[in-house]
């Protein structure tokens, strides 16, 4: 079975790890634009201050703001029908708080999805992505205020109400999970439990209630702008965004079964059966015990959950782990947790397993679940790629890592998934979300950015930019 006539095929961004122009044209400092540079050995910092002399990758990132024209040409020259991108929150309200827009940043939405509608590409926004005002930290801890939720709503009335005929496809949170995990504090949350004017983003101090108390915040208000746009904007369809984090039982020992279930659920359909059912699981309040959260509602809380359930599921996937109770185990590296290692993959430069078969598996899973359309807007690897003299990059890894991963797409839908697209992560290089590098390279563009905050931010196409655009062309059939 082939890929449906109308599928999306496209590439993913995040205003955060692209856009730069920080401080340009109004916008207000995004949690982002406090995090100082790291590497896959060293830890970044959050700083409640600027310091001078330190380098922020978020500030210029590769600066998708002064070349946007450039790079949506490029999208287009590889055949994209989606392109993935977020909109900066701080651009449009720059402390979050304002009564008015900033119509700066609103303009430059503006020129964006312009450009995009020229070639035909269609935008798939994500409405928050870890760009959260740094002023909402300071004044509410971010969304452990329920202040949050008013606020991120009138941001969604202004942008709905001005790109209403521009963007149909909208993401409320992006990867919202992350809030079940320590590291999403401050990436995804906005909390910052500390006063410390510098603190380690690897090991920053977590008292989960809070974190669990502001997820039900961010679902309360993805439910209300969920229910706003199907009540006042009907072409819209909106999506809800997990980073999916598939994990195996180790063995065939029950209590490795178990555990691997406890972490799905946990890590993976708490957030989303709230969001795509309108209801909080069965086994929530095991998690809540096991956490120590006494979650506070207010009035009509459940009844918004239950009338702004999301249209589609997108998720991320780069790879799997596995689960035992095994304290002995190896374990090994991934997208935003730890796992035990598979001695049946490989692994990136990163130490993330590869695991193209666990995509197939990840989809049939979701769908089985939900019944509803599905998209994989982020999947990629993450490489040191080499410019040559002569400006080429041959990057046949990444190449071999896509083709595996559409394959596994392909056996999904054939198996009876409703699969819509496929946005690979950092269709352009990007600053890394985790780390704060430019040397971990996801992009089918090449952009001369370094870790040290040098480059002439100048384009230039990898080989996997040709056989991306030959994939497009052939509705993913030709994949040599």
């Amino acid at each position: 079975m082939a890929f449906r006539s109308d599928f999306l095929w496209g590439g993913a961004t995040a205003a955060n790890q692209y856009e730069g122009a920080w401080d340009v044209d109004g916008k207000g400092p995004s949690c982002s634009d406090m995090c100082t540079n790291g590497s896959h050995t060293q830890s970044k910092r959050i700083t409640r201050e600027f310091e001078e002399g330190t380098l922020y990758p978020s500030r210029e990132a590769t600066d998708f703001y002064h070349h946007y024209k450039e790079d949506i040409a490029l999208f287009a020259e590889m055949g994209f029908k989606v392109f993935r991108m977020s909109i900066n929150w701080t651009r449009i309200f720059p402390t979050g708080m304002e009564e008015e827009p900033n119509e700066a940043g609103l303009a430059f939405y503006d020129r964006v999805f312009d450009e995009c509608a020229k070639y035909g590409i269609e935008p798939l926004v994500t409405i928050s992505h870890y760009e959260m005002p740094f002023a909402l930290t300071k004044a509410y801890n971010g969304w452990a205020g329920r202040e949050c939720i008013d606020l991120f709503v009138r941001y969604c009335e202004v942008i709905f109400e001005r790109y209403k005929d521009k963007v149909k496809y909208w993401l409320t949170f992006n990867e919202i999970n992350c809030g079940t995990m320590p590291m999403g504090n401050f990436l995804s949350l906005g909390i910052l439990n500390s006063d410390e004017p510098s603190v380690s983003f690897n090991e920053q101090p977590d008292i989960p209630a809070l974190r669990y108390q502001g997820l039900h915040h961010q679902f309360v208000a993805s439910a209300k702008v969920v229910k706003l746009a199907h009540e006042k904007y009907p072409q819209f369809k909106m999506g809800n965004m997990i980073a999916f984090m598939a994990v195996y039982p180790y063995s065939c020992n029950p209590d490795d079964q178990l555990e691997a279930q406890k972490q799905m659920r946990n890590m993976n359909w708490y957030c989303s059966d709230v969001m795509v059912r309108g209801e909080y699981p069965s086994y929530a309040k095991q998690i809540w015990k096991e956490n120590q959260v006494e979650l506070r509602m207010e009035p009509g809380d459940l009844e918004i959950l239950k009338e702004g359930t999301v249209d589609f599921y997108t998720f991320s996937y780069y790879m799997t782990n596995c689960a035992s109770v095994d304290p002995t185990l190896e374990q090994t590296e991934g997208n935003l947790s730890l796992g035990l290692k598979n001695p049946y993959l490989k692994a990136s430069d990163w130490g993330w397993q590869i695991d193209p078969k666990g995509l197939r598996y990840v989809l049939n899973a979701i769908y089985d679940r939900y019944r509803i359309p599905l998209m994989v807007v982020e999947n990629g690897l993450g490489a040191k790629d080499v410019l040559e003299p002569d400006g080429s990059i041959h990057d046949s890894y990444r190449i071999d890592y896509m083709r595996s991963h559409i394959e596994e797409m392909k056996k999904a839908v054939d198996e009876g998934v409703d699969l819509m697209g496929y946005t690979p992560w950092g269709c352009i290089d990007l600053v890394s979300a985790s780390t704060g590098e430019m040397a971990k390279r996801y992009g089918m563009i090449y952009v001369e950015k370094y870790d040290d905050g040098t480059g002439s931010l100048a384009r230039r196409r990898k080989d996997s930019f040709g056989w991306y655009k030959k994939v497009i062309a052939s509705n993913g059939e030709d994949l040599d």
